[in-house]
């Protein structure tokens, strides 16, 4: 048996799985939790990678890793980070961003030029607020990567004089590198940057190997943690993806790239060769997490206390911007709770109110590839919330669209393995990998998800404006 190995390294955790090459069925997989903000070490994602592969890569010939997309890692001659990584999640660079949009002409000049319009969460908006807030820091930067570039770099042997490498998935998420045109826009990284140039990686084609590890391993080229999330699951005709991680993606397959002036839909590029037109939100399983503390149970409990209410939660709306919001773009907005009565204000309504707010957001981001014309034939809904079926339920009514559940996998990091095993076959096409089982959720017919949505749209175009 060959056995190829896919990494994960997400917001929260590092997981590494080890597959069957030719079938892909997981072998051995591991996981190892991150350090939690919205900067962090990128020495601490090395540490965590090194910890969770040890010993369990014995018999493996291919590795590649998957990451969080956006970060920004800043290094210097030798190599050193000269400051913690930004993550996607820092909300500092939302001025930044808006400034970007405006010195280039615009959000369609951008959407046209990298399939994107930058907001905070961008890698670009990351640089211009490097360059502004820590310019002595900005002085010393000779390279930039993305969290997977680093890792990989890493890997390869992470010495100074050895080149970096990148992938179209994680590059069309830099604001910088067309997925149209195949090409870095050097002149938008001076633009963020005030005018300084540093190298940034080589990018790969989807099954170009980056090179090995001092011990011989081959390392494939890895990529952002949609893209192999899209590829673990084999996303078919019709699919949209949706995953309820810390944040929130909608995503789908699609063979020309997308270039939204809305800015909505981030017209990236997939770990294929064709594209990944993608809608993110920043609050998705967290707005569970905290409605269960705050009614004052655990996360398993909280089905059993939402079942106990009724679709619309009585009346009880929740706008889940815990963390301010990318789509709609809000990064300074914070969360409401809008129709409180004596007779809704139990903690069954809110449990229930906590998952459809959750799911009207991101109801709200597939209404975005809805009217770029992508119909979706089904909903596969994936991450730790999909678990609960209740949630599932409930997407099948909010989206009015059959939702399926894959069986609960690590697909970021089953879809580095399998362009892993992609690399090492050397094929034109992917290994064909079963899909996963799934159990379906079919819209029901009397179904109230458009009278809840209807409430939820008014309530945030009456606190919010749109």
């Amino acid at each position: 048996m060959m056995l190829v190995a896919g990494v994960d390294s997400s917001t929260q955790s590092c997981k590494v799985v080890v597959c069957d090459a030719d079938s892909g069925k997981i072998v051995r997989h591991c996981r190892i939790a991150h350090p939690d903000g919205t900067e962090v070490p990128a020495e601490a994602w090395w540490r965590a990678l090194r910890s969770v592969t040890d010993g369990v890569l014995d018999g493996v010939s291919a590795i590649a890793v998957a990451g969080q997309q956006h970060g920004l890692v800043a290094l210097d001659d030798a190599g050193v980070p000269v400051r913690q990584a930004l993550l996607w999640n820092d909300t500092r660079s939302a001025a930044a961003a808006a400034d970007l949009v405006a010195e280039l002409g615009g959000p369609r000049a951008w959407a046209e030029a990298v399939g994107i319009v930058p907001l905070a969460a961008h890698t670009v908006a990351k640089l211009r607020w490097l360059a502004d807030h820590e310019p002595e820091h900005a002085d010393r930067v000779a390279r930039v990567l993305l969290p997977h570039d680093y890792l990989t770099w890493r890997l390869r042997g992470g010495t100074p004089d050895l080149e970096p490498t990148t992938d179209r998935g994680d590059a069309s998420g830099t604001g910088y590198w067309s997925p149209a045109d195949g090409e870095y826009r050097k002149d938008l990284v001076a633009l963020a940057f005030r005018d300084r140039i540093p190298e940034l990686p080589r990018v790969l084609g989807p099954s170009e190997a980056a090179g090995q590890t001092p011990d011989g391993l081959l390392v494939a080229a890895g990529t952002g943690d949609n893209a192999a999330a899209a590829l673990g699951l084999g996303l078919g005709d019709g699919d949209v993806a949706v995953s309820l991680g810390t944040s929130g993606t909608v995503f789908t397959r699609d063979g020309r790239p997308s270039a939204d002036a809305t800015g909505a839909i981030n017209g990236f590029a997939d770990a294929t060769g064709a594209y990944l037109p993608l809608v993110c939100t920043l609050n998705a399983a967290r707005v569970l997490d905290r409605t269960a503390a705050l009614a004052g149970v655990g996360l398993a409990e909280l089905e059993t206390l939402a079942r106990q209410s009724v679709p619309g939660a009585a009346g009880l709306t929740l706008l889940p911007y815990l963390a301010g919001e990318r789509t709609p773009n809000l990064p300074e907005a914070t969360g409401t709770l809008h129709g409180l009565t004596l007779d809704n204000m139990a903690p069954h309504h809110l449990a229930r109110a906590g998952i459809e707010g959750m799911l009207c957001n991101l109801a709200d981001a597939l209404d975005h590839l809805r009217a770029a014309g992508i119909e979706p034939r089904r909903v596969l809904l994936i991450g730790g919330a999909a678990a609960n079926p209740l949630v599932a339920e409930i997407a099948a009514q909010i989206f009015d669209v059959t939702v399926a559940v894959p069986e609960p996998q690590e697909y970021v990091a089953l879809g580095a393995a399998r362009q892993a095993a992609w690399t090492l076959a050397s094929t034109p096409e992917p290994p064909a990998w079963s899909p996963p089982p799934a159990r379906e959720f079919p819209t029901p017919s009397n179904n109230t998800g458009p009278e809840i949505r209807a409430r939820y749209r008014h309530i945030r175009e009456l606190i919010h404006g749109s």
